[in-house]
């Protein structure tokens, strides 16, 4: 919804901005976003700026064009902009066109993302579509770059499985984005961390060996154990979000550019529609039978 005032700030812009790196793990927990943008800072220092600038683009159009104000200040206009703000700093060469790029993104992510809650409802949440749409894009411009040789050890790989989700692959970036989830919610945490180890014991299993060290197989897990386990659904409802996850990753790998976080954003589309469907289901025979 628009505000009547259009130029109404957040009360704590500083706060605002935390939140938004916290939700891209769909928490807000500005604690929890100190954590991230740690883990950005100390594991890949040439990307923190284009996620900053990402988010703060986020979150100036949204206050520009008069969002409201408690879902601004909650980072709900941030967290696509900070992905696509290290996607950018990432796959694009460094040049002078290169923040107003991440600056264009950001503000139109904040868009994507206020026009999707409009029109998406309550089955079809935006989650990070915005990002994957928008990343897309800069991928086709982008030169593909091979990924290194990690050693085969399962604990950085579990680490790894959670900092793929801020496309960082250094076990430390992992353990801070642990540190934050558990600081925000703990129940969430260890489902996300499960996520992981799920993902990567599968890649395993598929004798892709590379992809379970780098932890790139574990992150869309992750996203779909955090989405339904913060929610408080049932255990089994979160387990079918991640076994949901890993049998779209495949289908995405199809793709002339990588699936990014799409088989998360799908796979939570899909569980949330069927669960709809079994909840009216059930009170539709609950109904006939009073």
């Amino acid at each position: 919804m628009y505000t009547k005032n259009f130029v109404n700030p957040c009360p704590d812009w500083a706060t605002a901005l935390l939140n938004g790196f916290s939700q891209v793990l769909l928490l807000r927990n500005p604690l929890c976003g100190l954590c991230c943008l740690l883990a950005i800072l100390l594991t890949a220092p040439n990307l923190v700026g284009g996620a900053l600038l990402g988010a703060l683009a986020g979150l100036l159009t949204a206050q520009r064009r008069g969002y409201d104000r408690a879902d601004r200040q909650a980072g709900l206009y941030c967290y696509n902009g900070v992905l696509i703000g290290i996607l950018i700093s990432a796959v694009l060469p460094w040049s002078v066109i290169l923040p107003p790029l991440i600056i264009a993104a950001g503000g139109l992510s904040s868009i994507i993302t206020h026009q999707w809650r409009k029109r998406g409802g309550k089955l079809l949440v935006a989650y990070t579509a915005p990002f994957v749409l928008l990343g897309w894009v800069a991928l086709l411009f982008a030169s593909p770059t091979p990924s290194g040789f990690v050693e085969a050890e399962p604990a950085y790989a579990l680490a790894r499985g959670v900092g793929q989700i801020f496309l960082l692959d250094q076990p430390l970036a992992g353990l801070l984005i642990i540190v934050g989830m558990f600081i925000a919610n703990p129940y969430a945490a260890m489902w996300a961390v499960l996520g992981s180890a799920i993902g990567g014991g599968v890649a395993l299993l598929a004798d892709q060996a590379q992809a379970a060290w780098l932890g790139l197989s574990g992150f869309n897990a992750a996203l779909a154990a955090l989405a339904f386990s913060r929610q408080g659904e049932k255990p089994w409802v979160t387990l079918l979000a991640i076994v949901l996850a890993l049998l779209l990753q495949p289908l995405f790998k199809l793709l002339p550019v990588t699936g990014l976080t799409a088989p998360f954003v799908v796979a939570c589309w899909i569980l949330g529609v069927v669960l709809a469907q079994i909840k009216q289901h059930q009170s539709h025979q609950a109904s006939d039978a009073t």
